[in-house]
């Protein structure tokens, strides 16, 4: 997990998610900073920490993207909840972002811009001279996120993707919310629009939407289900809560035994 946060610049905690979510937690304590959570996307290969953030950090609050509608009301037919089970109007966050959408970090402005593909909840956040891509698009050796989820699609990546690249300058600094590896090399986080586009290893600044599309598509035929979806997307979709507790008092999460299966790329 990479956290980062400053009023005049952005620290990074660099560490195992649970121990980085605790150090920015004392960081903003200590440095008496507001706390606003902005993720990409409701993930669905971890569990979020915005409820723990919150009992720690009472003040805190969370904007997404507000077609995460669009995802609950998926998931929530997958799961055969009820709206009582699961409301599907976002409520569970504080704001739901529009694209364009302006906020504030301190005195640093940032904006929304939506990005479907991966989901179709998915947003970037341009934060000053940076943005913060999720899973829209990697660091350049490894490419994009698949699109073969429940409202994913290539075509709507592909889109997302050229529009990072013609809306923002080639330096503007790229940080991605994943990074696999590839040939083992050490971790990163970091690049540009600029190498994103000259060297991405899937969809370069020239590279046609048949040809991304097939090769998204090919790739993602091959990859099965995130180990811990089924979990995860109970738990995130509704902000971190657990389910609401049963008669007997205790909260259960479904397991769709014949829908979902395998592990693999988030």
């Amino acid at each position: 997990m990479v956290c980062y946060v400053g009023r005049h610049h952005l620290a990074r905690f660099f560490l195992p998610y649970y121990p980085a979510l605790c150090q920015l937690i004392s960081y903003v304590i200590r440095t008496a900073l507001s706390c606003f959570r902005i993720p990409t996307y409701t993930s669905a290969d971890h569990l979020t920490g915005a409820k723990y953030l919150k009992e720690k950090y009472p003040t805190a609050k969370t904007g997404i993207g507000a077609n995460v509608t669009l995802v609950q009301e998926t998931f929530s037919k997958l799961f055969n909840y009820t709206e009582a089970d699961l409301p599907t109007d976002g409520s569970q966050f504080d704001i739901l972002f529009q694209d364009g959408d302006a906020f504030h970090l301190g005195d640093i402005q940032g904006r929304v811009i939506y990005t479907p593909g991966h989901t179709p909840a998915c947003v970037c956040y341009v934060v000053g001279d940076a943005v913060f891509t999720g899973d829209t698009i990697f660091m350049p050796d490894f490419g994009t996120a698949r699109c073969d989820f429940p409202g994913g699609s290539s075509a709507a990546l592909y889109s997302s993707v050229k529009r990072l690249y013609d809306e923002l300058s080639d330096d503007t600094r790229v940080f991605v919310g994943h990074d696999y590896q590839p040939g083992g090399r050490e971790l990163l986080f970091q690049t540009t629009i600029g190498e994103e586009k000259c060297t991405n290893k899937q969809l370069k600044a020239d590279t046609s939407g048949e040809v991304f599309a097939l090769w998204r598509n090919e790739r993602d035929s091959q990859l099965g289900m995130p180990n811990l979806i089924i979990p995860a997307l109970q738990v995130n979709l509704r902000n971190g809560e657990m389910p609401r507790p049963e008669s007997n008092g205790v909260s259960y999460l479904k397991i769709p035994i014949n829908l979902l299966g395998g592990g693999g790329e988030k």
